[in-house]
């Protein structure tokens, strides 16, 4: 499996635990992702792998806490991780599980049983809805759709002063953007526009074309007339400049968070989990950091932004094209609590899945 990666360094002196105190710790956390309860050391002395009186767990705890690992809610003699210590179990100390048989069954045959020809956004769509139901949280899918390979364009007149520029990528999708063209400009330069440029387009993505056009600016225009080499620029520049609206975002199983709420700040947690799921463009931002590098990335609580309020973490890997390109990112958000050791390798495994069918392996 892939690396995880998270952020690195900032607890890296706390290493220094000994095997009697990463014992009790790892049960504190364990024991909270189980049942989001704290942990006193009555309980703990009857669970650890080694005999210890409540008196000297007691103490380890103090010593945890002072750390800043673990804290005491309210006046409860029990223990939570804090979000410092639930990052440094996740980099530490988390034995990450591997999947069954039947789950990697069950995500081959939902994830790449989709038709061939039912296009990226749908294959991405069934992916999230997937990963939602098996994880219980809410699924998130970030692409770009700079990214789709292309099929062919055509200029199409509207009316004297306008044209349909369609843009067709390989997964079937469509885009149409309206071009202001000169009233007087003959019909020829429309199938002169769409022949050269579909001459050149098939296979590549739109940055690539972009990005040749640009360079063999005075190629195009020595190969074209005037208008014609005009218009394949406007058609090309009609896509540019839309970075924000590129980066498609799906989401999926929202409901799945109301399921295990315990107590009014649970509820009010969700109700701003929900509304940062509405802030698209700050769910973009994040999931685009899970681009950089290789493997699952893991986001908790107040190390980000957008999850400062709510309490919430995710775990997001990217998938890539056949070119090693990044396609897009997939992960599961929900509360602090999640099951990081099955949902780990669950969106590693789907974001390789969809990188083979992606990259046609």
């Amino acid at each position: 499996m892939s690396g995880i990666g998270g952020k690195t360094g900032a607890t890296g002196a706390l290493g220094a635990l000994d095997l009697r105190s990463r014992e009790i710790f790892r049960s504190i956390v364990e024991s909270y992702l189980d049942s989001g309860e704290p942990v006193g050391s009555r309980h703990l002395s009857r669970i650890l792998p080694m005999p210890l009186s409540p008196a000297s767990i007691r103490n380890v705890m103090q010593d945890l806490e002072e750390l800043g690992l673990v804290y005491a809610p309210h006046t409860s003699a029990g223990r939570l991780p804090t979000e410092t210590g639930l990052r440094f179990f996740v980099d530490s100390l988390l034995q990450v599980g591997e999947l069954s048989p039947e789950e990697r069954i069950r995500i081959e045959s939902q994830v790449a049983g989709q038709p061939t020809d039912a296009g990226l956004e749908a294959l991405l769509g069934q992916a999230s809805s997937l990963l939602s139901g098996l994880t219980r949280g809410a699924s998130v899918v970030v692409t770009s759709k700079d990214d789709r390979r292309l099929r062919q364009i055509e200029f199409v007149r509207l009316d004297p002063g306008r044209a349909l520029a369609v843009l067709v990528s390989e997964d079937g999708s469509v885009e149409n953007r309206i071009l202001i063209i000169p009233p007087d400009l003959p019909h020829s330069a429309l199938v002169s526009a769409g022949n050269y440029l579909n001459a050149r387009i098939r296979g590549r993505t739109l940055d690539q074309v972009r990005g040749e056009m640009e360079a063999g600016r005075r190629l195009v225009e020595a190969e074209l007339d005037e208008l014609t080499a005009r218009l394949v620029e406007a058609g090309l520049a009609s896509w540019a400049g839309l970075d924000g609206a590129r980066r498609q975002l799906i989401v999926r199983g929202q409901g799945n968070l109301l399921e295990d709420l315990t107590a009014m700040e649970d509820l009010e947690r969700i109700r701003l989990l929900f509304d940062d799921l509405e802030t698209k463009t700050e769910v973009i931002d994040l999931l685009s950091r899970a681009e950089n590098g290789e493997g699952v990335r893991i986001f908790i609580g107040s190390e980000n932004k957008l999850f400062s309020l709510s309490g919430s973490s995710m775990i997001a890997a990217p998938f890539r094209d056949s070119d090693r390109r990044v396609v897009g990112v997939l992960g599961v958000i929900g509360p602090t609590r999640l099951n990081y050791a099955r949902i780990v390798p669950m969106v590693d495994y789907t974001a390789r899945v969809i990188a083979r069918i992606v990259g046609g392996g």
